[in-house]
């Protein structure tokens, strides 16, 4: 059993490191931002409400965040393990998530500020299902087009450099302690996310 979480500020690959650990070990990536979509597109109930939150530009509440994923992770498809990007983001999704399962890897891609802000600008997102490229270092096959789905791939507006540096001021005050919560339990591995995808990978699978 694998439950795995994937960690690290943005423009640290984890996006991609999870995908090809995904493949690699034929477990679900999951990841927040596509839950959200998912249960919004559905019009379920949990999804009304983290829309009425992202329409003001809010944060989803963490008792709403919790408990869409709770009822991910406990899908059939995650029996046998699950890799998880974008949750927990704080102390109290922490928590919440103990209710639910128990973490046995937290793999911690470290980049700094500055590497982030360069390599967000070229960041693409696909529109259907929040598969992610990097125009340099791991571009689509066909421009502006998702090698998975052929869907449209776009700039998120939360990607400029002033948002980013909000979002890492985030990620830095809320996100990181985690690495010490988790710490105690020796469940976080350090990988340094300023080398290759190549070399990043390496050290990914060295751990499974």
């Amino acid at each position: 059993m694998n439950n795995i979480l994937l960690f690290g500020p943005q423009g640290s690959g984890k996006g991609t490191q999870g995908e090809k650990l995904a493949e690699q070990l034929n477990l679900p990536l999951v990841v927040t931002g596509n839950i959200f979509r998912h249960h919004m597109q559905e019009g379920t109930e949990l999804g009304k409400l983290a829309k009425r939150f992202i329409n003001k530009g809010e944060l989803v509440p963490d008792e709403v965040t919790n408990r869409m994923i709770g009822e991910r992770i406990q899908r059939a498809d995650c029996e046998f393990g699950f890799i998880l990007d974008g949750y927990p983001r704080n102390l109290d999704q922490a928590k919440a998530l103990d209710g639910y399962t128990t973490i046995t890897h937290l793999l911690h891609i470290n980049i700094s500020d500055e590497e982030a802000v360069q390599r967000i600008g070229n960041r693409r997102t696909c529109v259907e299902n929040g598969h992610v490229y990097h125009l340099i270092y791991n571009p689509p096959k066909q421009e502006g087009v998702c090698d998975h789905d052929a869907s449209e791939l776009e700039q998120r507006a939360d990607d400029s450099e002033e948002a980013l540096k909000k979002r890492l001021a985030i990620y830095h005050d809320e996100t990181e302690p985690l690495l010490e919560f988790y710490n105690q339990r020796n469940l976080v591995h350090d990988i340094d996310g300023e080398q290759s995808i190549d070399d990043v990978w390496k050290d990914v699978k060295s751990l499974f």
